[in-house]
């Protein structure tokens, strides 16, 4: 069966993303108040964008992989500026580690990269990161409320 993933522009300018298996059905619902709560809040709604996917599965994961972007990748989207996706998808925080000093991330005296203290990085104490991949903590992408459509009668209801 086939899917869509939708995004819609709501009177207060913010973007909803959502899927389903009726694109105009479940348009009617949105203006009708019988959408998302999200949506139902902030009535009228603008369709945007749209993709269109042979199963309503693939539009779901397409639907999550947006509602993870900053406004601007969204907006390049809408307005078809591929090239701008990959631009906007790099991490510009200044903790990201590509703009972290090198030498920020080297000991000092007690917590010598090389030393033999239990934090050492290449140390022989207890806790020595020698032969272990680095772990980098991700944090949950910003969401809003989503559309997940239980595809129970076939009509997306």
């Amino acid at each position: 069966m086939k899917g869509w993933m939708y995004i819609l522009e709501c009177s207060n300018g913010m973007y909803y993303t959502g899927s389903t298996n009726n694109l105009e059905l479940r348009l009617q619902q949105h203006q009708n108040g019988e959408g998302a709560n999200f949506t139902k809040k902030h009535l009228p709604v603008k369709l945007v964008y749209f993709e269109e996917f042979a199963r309503v599965d693939e539009a779901f994961y397409r639907e999550k992989q947006i509602q993870g972007w900053s406004r601007k990748k969204k907006e390049a989207l809408i307005n078809n500026q591929f090239e701008k996706l990959h631009d906007f998808a790099e991490c510009k925080n200044e903790t990201h580690f590509l703009n972290v000093p090198f030498d920020s991330a080297q000991g000092t005296e007690n917590n010598s990269a090389q030393g033999t203290g239990n934090d050492s990085a290449q140390g022989t104490g207890n806790n020595s990161a020698q032969g272990t991949a680095p772990t980098r903590l991700l944090s949950g992408a910003e969401t809003t409320d989503s559309l997940t459509l239980l595809k129970s009668n076939g009509n997306g209801e």
